[in-house]
């Protein structure tokens, strides 16, 4: 909307007035039902008031998705690899241009709300959706996100350029069970990791918007988690709007079957900090409408949601003139620039690993690498992601290492083996062959040639069958099967099969989705049936299939017409040099809604490496993922390994440029890559402290460790030192808690060349009174350096960010005590330690007559954290009926009152559920034992006590709960009483 001042007829139109009170205006114009109407993520045009139509969400991951052609990055796995946070704001501010040119051509259905960054910690490699994240650690996250947020919102002190929605609030990084399952996760979990990514992002990049997750957050709905008001907007400022995730509103009843009914689900989303609904819009609204009329939902609260959102909309613009709005002018002009096509190409140099060089193999000299063989797949190939959107154009690698050696001879010096089997499939039971027309159908045909299918075999029984000839993939849909797609790509993605053998030479063809692919009538092919009982090769990884009972299914034999991997190794040795291209495909075997199967790579793609390496020498890996692999056999053996995310349009090139030394590569990992699977725990447990996850707690021998990445030149770590003055007492360096420490270090390039560093700084805390990270990222920067060049390289750091969170008094403190900075080129390079003392806070004993939240444990074993509706508080319980689990309390001062009974807040729902209190050791002998039985569910609570024995001394508490049982809080004291603390 643009109008002069003249025009003005409702306070809210006029931009002289403070902000806030014209959005106070605005809703209170609204009617009840136009309120209603603008809770859902589509709001309503209303006529009468010139408020247009708007969407909330555009997919903006790292470029504008599903909108048509935009400028393309590299997936956020690989952006974050880059540690180049001024990146990261040019990138935001590009993909916010390109926002704007979309919203001038459609702004009903084009907004400027975005959907990024997504800010989950990535705390499993397992995750489906790894490629969406900035890593395992929170600082990187934070800087990386926080800059992005800030290239996109724009620096005009009024107006907004875009909208950056941080995802997903709180606690999603498992796929399977998303929308039901719980992530159980304690308060120093919680503070020091889950949400100290977001934290930044917030504070310092002023997020206007945050979506919440699928899960539920120990046991209560993400949507109706406490922490989106009380830490996000009180604790944080956040002064944006909050939406919910596709369907999740709904999902409180369909996935949590939390409430029997909507209404309840969304009256208390709404109470909980939702503002805008991304739902089933009449289902939303009839609930919003139940509940205002049974007065569980008051009209201010939709007040409160509403002043989030339209606060937002007008710091877009637009209610104002477009002229007082610098960013209302931006238009086609913006979209794919050439300064943007440059940014990419730089996103996708910048992002690039080199995990291994041995003997200096790479960079290529172009007059001396001789023949070059590219094989595998990916070599000619780009392949985009669900949130990619539609790629401008896409350079391959092979495209851009043609250019490199081109000439004359460019045929004969660079060599194409996609490693592929060409296969033609042919009907077990009656020899019929395969035939495709040049329509794409598919029959079987006992005259003419069977039609060759070029077979892509991406691991754990999923292929993709290519005909060459028409340029398209086979693909399904729930009845015949077509030879029509363009490319694998969907949500799901119908272009993936299985070929499983089922004994003498035959194979059962499955579809994406675990359906047999069956004869039909006169030579067609059906979609068969598949009963529970019959397992899905392809997602099940299962080396048999069950046969499907009840119908007449079809197996068929795979007769190989070429041999890829024999025509590979051919190809191998016949050349000079031997790049091998694997990785994986970003919707097969691992993406949204399915986490991966193994950290392997397909072992069709470990065996191609394997033999070519051993005919050829001179063999360099080229490894495009979307998440980390376990690869111990490559780097043992492969001299030269290079590792890229999906990078967009300019993949190709800057792939070449690496390889042939036109750009030095300097990108570093996000994430531990661990040798195997056997290094992680469940992918379902999310304490990282006690299950040693992230390089922050993980004691084990990693395959390459967090922030690793080699470069072409050598740079040498001088001088590490502070401005803190040395304590006479200790005779180090040292400052108070909230004081802020600056520090330097030299760092000189010794090479030949020039070429880019990422200097890392972490912090090693010293003796603690709990278990701290073994060290700790608190500074990074990226920087170029000429041959011979030095320079001081700077960081600031707050002592506070160096707080671990107190249980015992629930707030942050920063522990008395020496650190140690430690300056490197990895979290395991360390170069240089400086010891510095900080004069903060000693913890002090627990009281033993104050009441004590069980989720406050400072140790625990099976046990997991879920919600107690009584108080909407967390209760702890074991974690499964039939096993005993413990919570333990250091340091309990048991002087201070004479201890004569345990009383505990607890629900049982089991005849031998039941609380042990032990002392010093779980295996102690129990001082008291409360029986709690069946109080009548598991939410009926009640309070019970039992005496205890004489004790005394400041001790350990261990509180053992078996059966069916959960505890919110309990005391120790001579006997309960009102001014104690404890509630029940």
């Amino acid at each position: 909307m643009s109008h002069e001042t003249t025009d003005i007829e409702y306070l809210f139109q006029d931009p002289k007035i403070h902000l806030d009170e014209r959005v106070r205006d605005l809703v209170s114009r609204l009617t009840l039902e136009e309120k209603i109407e603008s809770m859902l993520q589509y709001q309503p045009a209303i006529d009468r008031l010139g408020v247009a139509a708007y969407k909330h969400g555009t997919e903006a991951a790292h470029g504008i998705a599903w909108l048509g052609e935009a400028t393309s990055f590299p997936q956020p796995v690989g952006l974050a690899c880059t540690w180049d946070t001024e990146l990261m704001r040019q990138i935001g501010s590009v993909i916010a241009d390109e926002a704007r040119v979309y919203y001038r051509r459609d702004p009903k259905l084009n907004g400027l709300t975005l959907w990024a960054p997504t800010v989950d910690m990535e705390r499993d490699p397992r995750w489906g959706r790894n490629e969406e994240a900035y890593g395992e650690d929170p600082y990187l996250t934070g800087e990386l996100s926080k800059e992005l947020v800030k290239g996109i919102q724009g620096d005009h002190p009024v107006y907004l350029k875009a909208v950056a929605t941080l995802k997903h609030f709180l606690g999603n990084n498992n796929e399977v069970d998303r929308g039901s399952g719980s992530s159980s996760i304690d308060p120093r979990n919680l503070r020091e990791y889950y949400l100290r990514a977001f934290e930044k992002p917030f504070m310092e990049g002023r997020a206007q918007s945050m979506m919440t997750s699928y899960n539920l957050i120990n046991g209560t709905p993400a949507t109706l988690y406490h922490g989106v008001n009380d830490i996000v907007r009180d604790e944080w400022g956040m002064d944006g709007f909050v939406v919910s995730d596709a369907g999740d509103v709904m999902g409180i009843v369909n996935d949590h079957q939390y409430y029997d009914s909507h209404t309840p689900g969304v009256a208390e989303s709404i109470r909980a900090g939702i503002d805008s609904i991304t739902d089933d819009a009449e289902l939303s609204k009839r609930a919003i409408r139940e509940a205002l009329a049974q007065g569980s939902l008051q009209e201010e609260d939709l007040d409160r949601a509403l002043f989030h959102t339209f606060r937002v909309r007008f710091r877009l613009g637009e209610f104002d003139p477009a002229a007082d709005n610098p960013y209302a002018s931006i238009g086609e002009e913006a979209l794919m620039t050439e300064q943007a096509r440059e940014l990419s190409l730089r996103a996708a140099r910048e992002q690039i690993v080199l995990l291994k060089n041995e003997h200096e193999l790479l960079p290529l000299d172009p007059a001396r690498c001789g023949k070059v063989a590219v094989i595998g797949t990916h070599g000619n190939e780009v392949y985009r992601d669900w949130y990619s959107g539609t790629l401008p154009y896409r350079v391959t690698p092979l495209e851009a290492i043609r250019t490199k050696l081109e000439g004359e001879d460019e045929k004969e010096r660079v060599v194409y083996l996609d490693a592929k089997d060409r296969v033609t499939l042919t009907a077990a039971n009656d020899g019929s062959k395969l035939a495709v027309d040049s329509s794409g159908e598919m029959r079987l045909s006992q005259d003419g040639d069977p039609t060759v299918l070029t077979m892509t075999d991406w691991g754990y029984g999923s292929v993709t069958l290519h005909d060459e000839h028409l340029g398209t993939y086979v693909t399904s849909d729930e009845i015949t099967l077509r030879v029509t797609a363009d490319e694998a790509y969907g949500w799901y993605v119908k272009e993936v099969f299985g070929l499983t053998p089922v004994g003498q030479g035959e194979h059962l063809w499955t579809t994406w989705n675990g359906k047999p692919v069956i004869a039909g009538t006169e030579g067609s092919l059906k979609v068969g049936e598949a009963e529970k009982s019959a397992l899905n090769a392809v997602e099940c990884n299962v080396s048999t299939a069950s046969t499907v009972s009840g119908q007449s299914h079809t197996t068929f034999q795979v007769e190989t017409v070429s041999d890829g991997l024999a025509e590979a190794i051919a190809a191998a040795q016949a050349a000079d040099t031997a790049i091998v291209f694997v990785g994986n495909h970003p919707l097969i075997n691992g993406k949204e809604e399915n986490d991966r199967p193994g950290l392997e790579l397909a072992a069709s793609q470990q065996r191609l490496i394997e033999e070519v390496y051993r005919v050829n020498p001179n063999t360099i890996v080229v490894l495009t993922g979307s998440y980390p692999f376990a690869i111990p056999w490559v780097q043992e053996h492969i001299p030269a390994i290079v590792y890229t995310s999906h990078a967009g349009q300019e993949h190709g090139t800057a792939i070449a440029d690496v390889l042939f030394g036109d750009y030095a590569p300097a990108g570093r990992l996000n994430m531990t890559w661990v040798q195997s699977e056997d290094q992680l725990g469940d992918i379902k447990d999310y304490d990282i402290i006690r299950g040693g996850r992230t390089y922050q707690y993980f004691e084990g021998v990693s395959l390459y460790p967090f922030g690793h990445g080699l470069t072409y030149s050598p740079f040498e770590y001088s001088d590490l030192r502070t401005d803190a003055l040395k304590d006479s007492v200790t005779s180090i360096a040292a400052l108070d808690a909230m004081d802020t420490l600056q520090v330097w270090v030299e760092v000189t390039n010794r090479g030949v060349a020039a070429g880019e560093e990422v200097v890392q700084l972490y912090v090693r805390p010293g003796a603690s009174r709990v278990k701290r990270p073994l060290k700790t990222l608190c500074g990074f920067q990226r920087i170029r350096l000429e041959a011979g060049e030095t320079r001081t390289v700077s960081f600031t750091i707050r002592m506070k960010d160096w707080a671990i969170w107190d249980v015992t008094r629930d707030c942050y403190c920063v522990e008395s005590g020496e650190y140690t900075l430690l300056a490197g080129a990895s979290s395991a390079d360390i170069r240089l330690e400086h010891p510095v003392y900080v004069r903060g806070d000693v913890i002090p004993p627990r009281q033993a007559r104050r009441s004590i939240r069980a989720e406050n444990f400072d140790d625990c074993s099976d046990i997991v954290l879920d919600e107690s509706k009584e108080q909407k508080e967390v209760c702890v319980r074991p974690r499964a009926p039939q096993r005993s689990g413990w919570i333990a309390f250091h340091g309990v001062d048991m002087d201070t009152v004479s201890v004569a009974e345990l009383q505990c807040r607890v629900s049982g729902n089991s005849s031998d559920a039941t609380i042990e209190l032990c002392l010093d050791a779980p295996d102690s002998e129990a001082v008291a034992r409360v029986n709690v039985g069946n109080t009548g569910g598991a939410q009926a609570w009640v309070t019970l006590s039992e005496a205890v024995h004489s004790v005394s001394g400041i001790r350990d508490v261990y509180l053992l709960l078996s059966g069916e049982v959960r505890l919110a809080h309990f005391i120790l004291d001579d006997h309960a009483t009102e001014d104690s603390g404890f509630q029940a």
